[in-house]
């Protein structure tokens, strides 16, 4: 049977109490030196931690987010038909207030167009002629009217196949300079290939020459730690020193593999571009050729018109009038048609805004980001990424405080909205040991007047927001 000691059993041995107290000492001083050796070995001494529930919760909350003007910044582009045109005029510099309606950009087809309108006015005005005179029916100088009909016939047609062998000597110029400036980027893309390539097989050689010298000392290092003359800690440095060298080599040579594989690919792609140029060029200047003999057949078909109708030239019919009205209401239509396609060639601002940044420049064709952003920068916001652990202690109305290192001093504004979803963190601290995986919630912090007039040049900086007391 096992005894289990109790108290009155210590009280009743003395001796073996002060045994016992005497053992827990030593323990409790063993314990302790080991313990002291430890810290003293780690250099490290940990506080003593202070309990989670004596710790008071914070009263605001710290979140890094970037400005932008209140409506979002917009990007103003030419409509899907215009795709490929280019700008022939831009009449916005960055920094412009525009308002809802006003030019932007025209496009280097806006005079295409505009002859188009032109010439859609003058069959709807030739049409309408026509019908009054079917109306008024023949009468004394209609022949001569009808023959001075066929002259202006005779002398559009000259006049568009002269406009059209203008396009065809453009469409040209243009295959010829797009060729050009593409293999001259072609050109510098191999000079600058050569040069980086140069550079690299150099600094590759410099590399090489350091991990030789760290091999040797590192095998120098090896004897004399071996003969007892050196530390190992000695042997050891020469030998992180040789691997650091060889890391150092290996990451040069991948570096000279890919600076040989982007520029390559580089090339691939201007050369592509090249054969795409050419082709391209060719088959518009191809089409425009096919329209000009179009023109001319169009205008002959015209003109024998005329003339068939200056052969028929009789009494009024109430088919011919119908007929009239009809042709009337076509070059109406097609006059409506030409207007709609002139206002495609004039970008205009959708809306009140400030110019932030162009994109596309004359003789540019519109780039995919467009031609300009536009935004609403006299009322500016702060988009704060909030940490989801934190967004509870968030409420709209709270008062906020926004710095940052690019301007002086604070900004002030209040939540007026908060983010409905959970998204991963895309404004990141500069701080090497933060959290770059976060977990965050936008919220907005609208600007009071005078911080927005303070930062309404500074769209996407970014900020540091407090949010609370």
């Amino acid at each position: 049977m096992v005894h289990r000691a109790t108290a009155a059993d210590f009280a009743s041995t003395p001796t073996l109490t002060r045994r016992l107290l005497t053992l827990a000492t030593v323990a409790t001083v063993g314990v302790g030196g080991v313990t002291a050796y430890v810290l003293w070995k780690s250099g490290q001494v940990e506080e003593t931690p202070v309990a989670a529930a004596s710790l008071p919760m914070p009263t605001t909350v710290t979140a890094l987010g970037r400005l932008e003007p209140a409506g979002e910044v917009i990007a103003v582009s030419a409509p899907g038909v215009a795709e490929g045109n280019r700008i022939e005029q831009l009449l916005v510099s960055e920094g412009d207030w525009v308002r809802a309606g006003d030019a932007i950009a025209i496009l280097d087809n806006y005079d295409r167009l505009r002859a188009a309108v032109d010439q859609a006015r003058e069959q709807v005005s030739l049409a309408e002629a026509k019908l009054e005179r079917v109306k008024a029916g023949a009468k004394t100088g209609e022949l001569d009217a009808q023959q001075a009909t066929i002259a202006r016939l005779d002398a559009e047609r000259q006049t568009d196949l002269d406009a059209q062998r203008a396009t065809i000597a453009r469409l040209e110029t243009e295959r010829r300079t797009d060729i050009d400036a593409v293999e001259a980027k072609i050109a510098r893309l191999q000079a600058q290939q050569r040069g980086e390539l140069d550079a690299q097989r150099a600094t590759i050689t410099r590399i090489e020459a350091e991990y030789n010298n760290a091999l040797n000392e590192e095998r120098r290092h090896e004897q004399l730690h071996a003969q007892g003359a050196i530390s190992e800690e000695s042997r050891d440095r020469k030998r992180l020193d040789r691997q650091t060298a060889e890391q150092r080599l290996q990451e040069a040579k991948v570096n000279l593999t890919r600076i040989q594989n982007t520029y390559d690919q580089q090339i691939q792609e201007a050369e592509a571009e090249l054969t795409k140029i050419r082709l391209a060029k060719r088959e518009q200047i191809e089409e425009a050729k096919a329209k000009l003999n179009q023109i001319d057949r169009a205008g002959l078909e015209k003109i024998a018109e005329a003339r068939a109708t200056f052969d028929k030239i009789a009494e009024v019919r109430p088919v011919d009038v119908a007929v009239s009205e009809a042709e009337v209401r076509s070059a109406q239509a097609a006059l409506r048609q030409a207007e709609a396609d002139l206002k495609l060639a004039e970008i205009r601002a959708p809306r009140d805004g400030q110019i932030l940044e162009i994109h596309t420049y004359p003789g540019e064709r519109v780039a995919n980001e467009g031609i300009v952003e536009l935004g609403q920068t006299r009322e500016m916001v702060a988009i704060a990424q909030v940490y989801e652990s934190d967004i509870h202690r968030v409420q709209i109305g709270q008062t906020a405080r926004i710095t940052s290192d690019s301007f002086e001093g604070e900004l002030g504004g209040k939540v007026d909205r908060i983010g409905l979803q959970i998204q991963r963190q895309d404004v990141i601290n500069a701080d090497p040991s933060a959290n770059i995986d976060g977990r965050v919630i936008e919220v907005r912090v609208r600007l009071d007047e005078a911080s927005s007039e303070k930062v309404s040049g500074l769209t996407n900086l970014q900020v540091r927001v407090v949010i609370g007391k």
